[in-house]
């Protein structure tokens, strides 16, 4: 493990005092690395598709002084592990790495985080090891049953989520560069940053996250009867042109416990930086209320 001063490795001074330490946890003999700072409880961050880690620099900031919050890398991006196959993006593989990271830290249960991709996995986690998942916060994905529901009965979605279809294909990563991929990135010296991590990426292997967990047409509405046994908050960014605000009605039904929701007009997809201020407030102040 390699001691990071204010991320001088990236050429960024974005923290304070607390230092960011880097490392591995080992899911089945797949490598998941993680950026990790701060002490007190767990708190697991999972990013989404095109990202890694480096998105929730602004929340771990502002959780270090209370929790340990630990930003992975999924498989297949920047310094994580990149296993050849989509058979190797299974989303029951996905939750496993997950688990890997909490325990790695010698827990049993973490508050568990998730964007995009890291919210269909988050779900996940909080649905199949219910046990391991204190708190759970979503960004920008609806749960299974929301999501589920739209693909199927929402002509809006659907013509969305034509991009989805698009990544589907065999063959979809040859279209895909690093520069395009960071082209989200607001910042300059930022998106320096994502172009270089994408390029410690594997394409495929973020096409697989499409190609094996991703629904496919005919779209049918299926239900998880199981409800989430965490109490979640859910951030949406209401300009995300992917993820349509329609797939959160009726996610009350789907947890045991209080369900907390923060729509943030003017916000799109990538929530936690475009409200970065407001997402990372008022994560910590849910996650202290108690």
């Amino acid at each position: 493990m390699r001691l990071w001063l204010s991320l001088g490795l990236f050429g960024v001074s974005l923290f304070g005092a607390p230092s960011v330490k880097e490392g591995y946890a080992d899911s089945g003999g797949v490598k998941i690395h993680y950026a990790t700072m701060g002490q007190g409880p767990l708190v697991v961050m999972i990013h989404g598709f095109p990202d890694y880690w480096y998105t929730w620099r602004h929340q771990m900031e502002a959780l270090a002084p209370s929790f340990q919050v630990v930003a992975m890398d999924n498989r297949g991006y920047n310094l994580s592990d990149k296993p050849k196959g989509a058979e190797n993006y299974d989303m029951r593989l996905l939750v496993g790495d997950v688990a890997a990271v909490i325990r790695h830290f010698g827990k049993q249960k973490a508050i568990v985080v998730g964007h995009d991709w890291g919210g269909a996995i988050a779900w996940q986690v909080a649905l199949n090891l219910p046990e391991m998942v204190e708190k759970l916060v979503i960004l920008n994905l609806p749960h299974p049953n929301g999501m589920s529901r739209e693909l199927a009965t929402n002509p809006e979605q659907q013509k969305n989520s034509a991009y989805a279809r698009k990544f589907q294909a065999e063959g979809s990563e040859k279209g895909l560069t690093a520069e395009g991929l960071a082209r989200w990135v607001k910042d300059p010296e930022a998106r320096k940053l994502y172009v270089e991590a994408f390029g410690r990426s594997d394409f495929a292997a973020m096409m697989a996250y499409y190609q094996r967990n991703y629904p496919r047409e005919p779209y049918t509405a299926r239900v998880e009867t199981r409800k989430v046994m965490a109490p979640v908050l859910q951030f949406h960014g209401l300009d995300d042109a992917a993820l349509l605000p329609g797939g959160l009605n009726g996610t009350w039904e789907w947890v045991a416990k209080d369900w907390t929701l923060v729509t943030v007009p003017g916000a799109g997809h990538f929530v936690q930086q475009d409200a970065a201020e407001l997402v990372s407030k008022t994560m910590k102040m849910w996650l202290l209320r108690d």
